[in-house]
């Protein structure tokens, strides 16, 4: 319940900020919802998973911080996320590895929709960044994907699943308002479901228990 109040605190606080145009408010309390999660993590069961999954966190962290920072650092939040997403990718490979060959086609049609988009509208200096990016991000998306219906606990699934969903929704707002077209509502939503997404992802690794118990049972 703490974590809980520090998140909503934060988010609360973040979003009063981005009303009000106060970058400084808006660049302290920025963190606080993943900083939150990342403290109630460590009330998970431990396993791999959990350990990388608190890894994307850490990264997630910073680039949260890099974004918020005044002047154009862009390109390396774009870094600390594209580590974040590599480290839930490992997370998911850690407990499942089946192909999922149809997740891996909704992944990479995802994928592809988005870079058309955003490279019909000129990346300049960005476009191998955004590639390399989008290419990570659908990974993960995929692999979050191939957990549904594998022997992982279904809750796990799930949760990852719709994290990951909500997590490449985010990003694609934020591709779309900077790239392509800017809309007032574009720093709410994308904010909202970033947070939502990092949640989902979190909340996966308190199931992975009934998995861990059957296997020292057999």
């Amino acid at each position: 319940m703490p974590w809980m109040i520090l998140a909503l605190m934060g988010a609360g606080t973040f979003i009063y900020g981005l009303s009000t145009h106060a970058t400084l408010l808006c660049l302290l309390v920025k963190p606080l919802p993943v900083l939150a999660m990342l403290g109630w993590l460590h009330d998970a069961p431990p396993s791999d998973y959990r350990r990388w999954i608190s890894l994307g966190l850490i990264f997630s962290l910073v680039g949260d911080v890099l974004l918020a920072w005044p002047g154009d650092l862009f390109i390396f939040g774009l870094g600390a996320f594209l580590v974040a997403h590599l480290a839930y990718l490992k997370a998911y490979f850690s407990d499942c590895r089946r192909p999922a060959l149809l997740p891996l086609a909704l992944a990479l049609g995802v994928g592809a929709i988005l870079l058309s988009i955003l490279i019909s509208h000129g990346l300049g200096d960005l476009l191998i960044p955004v590639v390399v990016y989008a290419l990570v991000i659908s990974a993960m998306l995929w692999r979050a994907l191939a957990r549904l219906g594998s022997d992982v606990p279904k809750r796990s699934a799930q949760l990852a699943a719709i994290g990951a969903a909500l997590f490449v929704f985010s990003d694609t707002l934020i591709g779309i308002n900077r790239f392509v077209v800017t809309f007032d509502a574009a720093p709410y939503l994308l904010i909202i479901t970033y947070w939502l997404g990092q949640w989902g992802i979190t909340a996966s690794a308190f199931h992975q228990t009934t998995r861990a118990s059957k296997e020292q049972v057999g």
